[in-house]
């Protein structure tokens, strides 16, 4: 039962980057492809535990690898976005 759950949170994960990248192709913004890779490397923090193999015990580098690409594109979009005003 812990797979099915991990495969659903990846394949929700998936569904998000999939969301994210469609916003950054009709907007070209850095914010939205930056979310859109974190959300990928989410997902495969939960699907590679459920498929095993060599990975599986270093997933959570992938998990650390996508928050800190989030907190790298929000305050990346802020020090951006601070230039423009001032």
């Amino acid at each position: 039962m812990n797979d099915f759950f991990r495969g659903a949170a990846a394949m929700a994960a998936l569904a998000i980057a999939l969301f994210f990248l469609r916003y950054w192709r009709t907007s070209r913004e850095r914010l939205f492809f930056s979310f859109s890779v974190a959300f990928l490397l989410l997902s495969l923090n939960w699907a590679l535990p459920a498929l095993g193999g060599t990975l599986a015990s270093h997933a959570h580098f992938f998990r650390f690898a996508g928050f800190a690409l989030i907190a790298y594109a929000v305050l990346d979009k802020n020090r951006r976005g601070k230039r423009r005003s001032g």
